[in-house]
């Protein structure tokens, strides 16, 4: 379950009109500018007859910086040329791993599930995926890829190392070595 947090600078809590209905406390928010979807812990007061749910809202400060996709600890997560970038200043020294394909290619298709593998064991490293298709040709072109499938990884926003190819020892002992500097 998620909870909604409405981006607002003041949001106030204003009971229902009849709480022995089922209704619920919500946050009055006045005018809004954004949703923002987490995780959240509803708290249930239950006796035989009644339930009270309580919701709580935060407020959150907001920019064009922050706002776009989510890295979630454990997945790949699938990024393009405007997300890329972002996600890379945001992991701050944390080190990033980008597997570059495409939908075509037969190697990367097999790199793929071992990637995501990788994801689940190193959660202290954020892993990315880049569709070089058309779309994300500048960033392509930006990173020099030549072949596919590439792993680009960076560190201190970065390029450190790279490994073409569907090389899955190579890969691990990179990720290993930029961890570990």
């Amino acid at each position: 379950m998620a909870l909604n947090v409405c981006v607002s600078p003041n949001p106030k809590w204003v009971a229902s009109p009849s709480l022995d209905s089922g209704s619920s406390l919500r946050p009055s928010l006045g005018s809004c500018f954004g949703n923002i979807n987490i995780p959240s812990v509803n708290l249930n007061l239950s006796t035989r007859t009644t339930s009270l749910s309580l919701r709580r809202s935060f407020s959150v400060r907001s920019s064009l910086e922050t706002a776009g996709p989510t890295v979630t600890v454990g997945q790949v997560t699938e990024v393009n040329k405007d997300t890329f970038w972002p996600i890379v200043k945001a992991a701050g020294d944390k080190t990033v791993v980008l597997d570059m394909y495409t939908q075509w290619c037969g190697p990367c298709k097999v790199m793929a599930p071992k990637f995501q593998e990788l994801s689940k064991k190193y959660e202290d490293v954020v892993f990315l995926k880049l569709d070089c298709n058309q779309d994300n040709r500048p960033l392509a072109k930006e990173l020099g890829i030549k072949v596919v499938p590439t792993f680009k990884i960076l560190k201190d926003n970065k390029v450190v190392k790279e490994v073409t190819g569907a090389k899955y020892d190579d890969l691990v002992a990179a990720i290993d070595n930029v961890r570990l500097s």
